[in-house]
């Protein structure tokens, strides 16, 4: 069984953070709500930042980014954990994560990482970010 994750208001860098952890220890995990996840700091700086993620490298070699929400989220637990190695390869396949709440997850109980809950003044959620990076959220 699953633990189920809202993002809902959580920030996605405390919220990955504990998510890594747990996946390294062998659970399997699905965060929902992953577009409502936030990000703190100032609309220009956080803008400044993920369009530099976009534009690094060249479109045939990468680093590829992702613009989705539910990518966005799974790109930072990405590189929370040591992926290229085999336990951190395994971890990373037990991470789904999803935009909204899908079917075979409703009626369910979810958790919220209360570490993770912060209202920072300055923040955007990861869907302003998508749609700013141009997903069609």
């Amino acid at each position: 069984m699953a633990a189920i994750i809202d993002a809902e208001g959580a920030v996605l860098g405390r919220l990955c953070t504990s998510v890594a952890k747990r996946l390294l220890n062998g659970e399997e995990i699905i965060v929902v709500n992953s577009e409502k996840a936030i990000v703190t700091g100032k609309k220009t700086m956080i803008k400044a930042h993920y369009k530099h993620e976009r534009e690094v490298g060249t479109y045939r070699k990468g680093p590829f980014y992702p613009r989705m929400p539910d990518r966005i989220v799974k790109r930072c637990v990405r590189g929370m954990i040591p992926y290229q190695e085999p336990h951190g390869r395994a971890a990373y396949k037990r991470l789904r994560c999803y935009i909204g709440v899908p079917k075979d997850c409703q009626g369910k109980a979810f958790e919220k990482i209360t570490i993770a809950e912060k209202h920072p003044a300055d923040y955007m959620t990861i869907q302003d970010i998508a749609q700013f990076l141009g997903a069609k959220v």
